[in-house]
């Protein structure tokens, strides 16, 4: 079996504890306006021109965004980087795109990851079956879950689908006792007004008690730009400044003053 992987990260630190090894699946059932991997979005592999200049001339190289991997190949990779992720206490992240769509294929490479005696991680939007999420359970000590919204409209809007799926899987996977790190991305204009922050908020201390390991606050950034134009998508973020770090650290400690296990992340 042979999963499609689009970007494989070495040294990964925000990815879960410890360093990490971070393997970006692709294909993903959502199209958030402020993606950073709009590259991941489609299932299949991509052929995209890259335009490199050079004074006053372009060079176009194509590229292929995609390649297919085996589990082996996988653990490979990962086993470079074992002494370090052994001594930091790090382990392996299945990224994306969105990973359970590949459902069958991560299963399989995180119970191999798993046997090794490596920690695991899923990073997910949370809009999959309850089926895939069950398939995975067994085998992921750590899920960082998406929470982007929690108006569905507006959820939808910005992101293409509704939360009400993504809401109920959060609540089946705490009731399955897993760890979880929320990860919220820090949008302007989307999520960051009072009324929603403290909605959030009151969200996560709803959950408290339970297993929660803390919130990443991921803030919003421009670095997919670049990314749009070589895939000939449109930027719907243009114009959208990046929260500054002043405003960050205002959000961090509005949810820490609450009692709230809070990290800015990368």
């Amino acid at each position: 079996m042979k999963g499609l992987i689009f970007n494989i990260i070495r040294y990964a630190i925000n990815d879960g504890p410890g360093i990490r090894v971070t393997f970006f699946m692709k294909g993903c059932p959502l199209s958030c306006w402020w993606c950073h991997n709009p590259e991941g979005i489609s299932p299949n592999i991509e052929e995209v021109e890259r335009i490199d200049k050079i004074g006053d001339r372009e060079f176009r190289i194509k590229e292929t965004v995609g390649k297919y991997y085996t589990v082996n190949e996988l653990l490979d990779v990962a086993m470079r980087d074992f002494v370090f992720i052994e001594e930091s206490g790090g382990g392996v992240t299945f990224s994306g795109g969105e990973p359970l769509l590949q459902v069958d294929f991560l299963v399989e490479a995180l119970n191999t990851f798993k046997s090794e005696g490596i920690h695991t991680a899923v990073d997910t939007s949370g809009y999959a079956s309850v089926s895939a999420i069950d398939a995975v359970i067994p085998f992921t000590d750590l899920f960082l879950f998406d929470i982007k919204h929690l108006d569905p409209l507006k959820h939808k809007k910005y992101t293409g689908v509704s939360n009400n799926l993504i809401l109920k899987n959060f609540d089946y996977i705490i009731t399955k006792g897993k760890k979880v790190i929320i990860r919220i991305p820090v949008i302007p204009g989307f999520n960051d007004d009072p009324d929603h922050l403290k909605a959030l908020r009151d969200f996560v201390l709803g959950k408290q008690g339970v297993n929660i390991e803390r919130i990443d606050l991921l803030p919003f950034h421009r670095s997919g730009v670049a990314k749009y134009r070589k895939l000939s998508l449109e930027d719907k973020m243009k114009g959208v400044e990046q929260p500054s770090t002043t405003r960050m650290d205002e959000l961090k400690k509005y949810f820490f003053e609450s009692g709230i296990n809070v990290k800015v992340s990368g």
